[in-house]
């Protein structure tokens, strides 16, 4: 299984008023690389709504929040596929700071037809390779 890691650093607009990261922040930086997974696999997310009328939207999230990140630090978001199916992904996500775990993730994305929003096949040509990274 492939691991893809993206760096992220907490910027003040990330904290609330006692210095830590308010925690639906987490969820942004989850997404932040599983977006940027995408793309370096070559897969832009505004080209998959318009080529091939697909989305990806968040079905279910489960998170555990193990310790605060702070203002200024550099965390690590990875993000791992840990199923394909014909029209969704689950991912296994972790936000580190250095060899210190701060939030685990577990989050089931679905792909849907862009009009309809009802569920649609992941195209052949991204599923082969999302479950080479599986």
């Amino acid at each position: 299984m492939t691991t893809f890691s993206w760096p992220v650093r907490i910027y003040y607009e990330d904290t609330d008023a006692g210095g830590v990261v308010f925690y639906a922040n987490y969820l942004k930086f989850f997404e932040r690389a599983r977006t940027e997974m995408l793309r370096t696999m070559g897969f832009e997310q505004d080209q998959l709504r318009s080529a091939q009328g697909i989305i990806f939207v968040v079905r279910s999230v489960q998170v555990d929040y193990l310790m605060p990140a702070k203002f200024n630090d550099l965390l690590n978001v990875t993000a791992k596929i840990s199923a394909a199916k014909k029209a969704s992904l689950t991912f296994e996500q972790l936000i580190t700071r250095g060899d210190a775990i701060l939030t685990t993730g577990v989050i089931r994305i679905a792909c849907l037809d862009a009009v309809t929003m009802r569920p649609k096949a992941i195209p052949e040509i991204l599923f082969e390779q999302l479950e080479n990274e599986h």
